[in-house]
């Protein structure tokens, strides 16, 4: 399995070694919460997510909240044709969407197992943005929802942060993709069953890089679905504190000033580590 699913583009046999995400040749699944509540009303509904956590990631976030399994790797292996049948164990009915988190290092093999299975509630791509466009046209085969972070404007911190200096380019280019194949938001029992939910985290004294993003979707999405987060915790060394209540207000009052107000805004008290998963 020579691999180039991300724009690390490693090109690495993933049978022998591992590349950036440090994952192998099979998808390795972290945690699976049944009925995860935690996500945005439109993507947990009153039923709650069937959540599957991915092992690995193609970013080093240092501030990441899951860095159990996104940086330490954990979790149990599964071929696609086994997390097909993995999938097949649960009564997805129960459900208001199949939520797959940090999928993106395995697009490939995911793709395999997801591009003719029949879901009855919405599949659901949560990942970080920073996506090639040409793996986005593959897996919008399967994939219903797409829910992407568009982390940061500034490529300095960019790559501070999650070493990554090209993520703004990257993510805008894979969030237009998203865009360009699921054109319309469409709802059903307020359950988003098709479309594209940016979400972005503001971060501590960064609330101009932030104002850029928001500025960015606006002019350069078309009908743009936004979920403005507040939860940052302090995990990593950059940071030692939460964001303060008046850079969360600039945001928000600049969102509004510039017309996007179509979506979410988190709860200041959002920013808790309660609302980590126990991996």
């Amino acid at each position: 399995m020579i691999c180039y699913d991300c724009p690390r583009m490693c090109g690495v046999d993933r049978e022998k070694s591992k590349g950036f995400c440090r994952e192998g040749n099979k998808i390795r699944v972290s945690k699976i919460i049944e009925n995860f509540m935690w996500e945005e009303p439109c993507i947990s509904g009153t039923k709650g997510a069937l959540a599957i956590f991915f092992s690995g990631c193609n970013l080093r976030c240092e501030f990441c909240q899951n860095i159990e399994i996104s940086h330490k790797g954990k979790g149990d292996c599964y071929s696609p044709e086994q997390f097909r049948e993995l999938l097949k164990k649960y009564d997805l009915t129960k459900y208001s969407s199949i939520d797959l988190i940090t999928p993106t290092h395995f697009s490939s093999l995911l793709y395999e197992a997801l591009c003719d299975f029949k879901s009855p509630v919405p599949i659901v791509w949560n990942s970080s943005g920073y996506e090639s466009e040409q793996m986005i046209e593959k897996v919008s085969e399967f994939v219903d929802v797409f829910l992407p972070d568009f982390k940061y404007f500034s490529s300095e911190l960019s790559a501070k942060l999650s070493l990554a200096e090209d993520y703004y380019e990257v993510a805008l280019k894979a969030i237009k993709k998203m865009r360009e194949k699921k054109p319309n938001n469409v709802f059903n029992d307020d359950i988003l069953t098709s479309g594209l939910l940016i979400r972005h985290l503001v971060l501590p004294g960064q609330a101009k890089d932030s104002m850029k993003i928001l500025q960015t979707i606006k002019q350069q999405i078309k009908e743009p679905l936004c979920s403005i987060m507040s939860q940052f915790t302090p995990v990593g060394k950059t940071f030692s504190r939460k964001i303060y209540p008046l850079e969360y207000k600039i945001v928000l009052d600049y969102a509004e000033k510039i017309g996007l107000n179509d979506g979410y805004f988190q709860d200041y008290e959002s920013a808790n580590k309660n609302f980590i998963p126990d991996f």
